[in-house]
């Protein structure tokens, strides 16, 4: 397939995302946005077996010098003491402001080593080689970094721009099929939020995707990365339209906190959580119970959870309380006005959210 190239549009920090097969052996995607010829790639240990090579020789071959980092697999290691794991490498190969970041791996990955750019010598270059499918449709688009901390999911960070994001379709052949349908449970929310076309092309298409359908896949990226592109160039703080993004994981993070970290994949979590915004919403009298019926069905094809685990209704409200969208202590929701239709709002009857949480409860 030939490759397809979309653009973030952030002025002087606007970067080209590519997508196509066999992007990893192309140096040149690469070595045109290195200050100097010196990377430090950072990876895990499912990841670096299958791709590190395949992507630090073509550069060593260009003359660049590549610092391989190594990092634990898993949400359970995205925090600080990992963190530090990175910065102990950079200083130990005494990288400089020159040097560039590249994350190889999933989500945990992007937004470890992102954050590391962001804050190692006050902000380095950084490119992002997403391998998964959720990373390839949401987390390495954005420039959204960070960490997560005891009390809460992702809280600790910072918005910092990468310089090209390459992705890869290739490296979807090895994923675990859990692994992809989590990252399906973010292609389907841009479908839900904003683009009602493609929720009915996902309902057509689903079990191409789930077969790694190279056309189908191919297409699922480019627009799922074109809708987040023109998100993120309206509102790349999220001050307002952006948040709408997040459909779906005000739960959803309060889901992984309560389980543990990579006990429900974020994707999971995303997939429950966005059925209690759906059930929210319809008691809202926003959705119908056919719009209900549609949602449910497309993550059941997607083999994604449908109903949330039992934490009880307080607990749900203290988690999602931690939550960024928390604004003067009011909890602000990704709420659904219709398919392809949706708003952030903290203006909902509390005794209805208390309802929807029972029903997980």
């Amino acid at each position: 397939m030939t490759m397809q190239t979309l653009h973030v549009e952030l002025g002087e920090r606007s970067y080209p995302i590519h997508i196509g097969r066999g992007l990893l052996t192309q140096p040149e995607l690469i070595l045109q946005h290195l200050k100097r010829k010196q990377v430090a790639i950072v990876t895990n240990t499912t990841v670096a077996p299958l791709y590190l090579e395949k992507l630090a020789q073509p550069l060593r071959d260009a003359g660049v010098n590549v610092i391989p980092i190594v990092l634990p697999d898993g949400e359970a290691y995205k925090n600080a003491a990992t963190l530090n794991l990175i910065y102990d490498a950079l200083l130990e190969n005494r990288c400089e402001r020159s040097t560039t970041i590249i994350a190889l791996g999933g989500g945990v990955i992007g937004d470890l080593a992102g954050y590391a750019a962001a804050t190692y010598l006050r902000g380095v270059p950084f490119i992002q080689v997403p391998t998964t499918l959720l990373s390839q449709v949401d987390s390495s688009v954005g420039g959204k970094t960070g960490i997560n901390h005891p009390l809460g999911k992702n809280m600790i960070g910072a918005f910092y721009q990468p310089q090209v994001v390459l992705a890869d379709i290739d490296t979807l052949s090895t994923l675990p099929e859990r692994e992809l349908s989590a990252g399906l449970a973010e292609v389907i929310k841009y479908g839900l939020i904003r683009d009602e076309a493609f929720f009915v092309w996902q309902e057509a298409n689903m079990q191409k995707l789930l077969a790694l359908d190279t056309e189908a896949m191919s297409y699922a990226i480019y627009r799922s990365c074109e809708n987040k592109a023109e998100v993120v160039a309206a509102d790349e703080r999220e001050s307002g339209e952006r948040a709408l993004l997040n459909l779906g994981h005000t739960f959803g993070h309060a889901i992984e906190n309560a389980m543990g970290y990579g006990v429900w994949l974020h994707g999971e979590a995303v997939a429950a959580g966005t059925m209690l915004a759906a059930d929210l919403s319809r008691r809202l009298g926003w959705l119908t119970d056919a719009e209900i019926s549609r949602i449910k069905a497309i993550f059941k094809a997607a083999r994604l959870p449908i109903e949330a685990p039992a934490l009880g209704v307080e607990r749900y409200l203290g988690l999602m309380g931690l939550d960024k969208k928390v604004v003067d202590g009011q909890i602000r929701l990704v709420l659904q006005q219709g398919i392809g239709k949706s708003l952030v709002t903290s203006d909902y009857d509390a005794a209805l959210l208390k309802e929807t949480l029972a029903i997980a409860a």
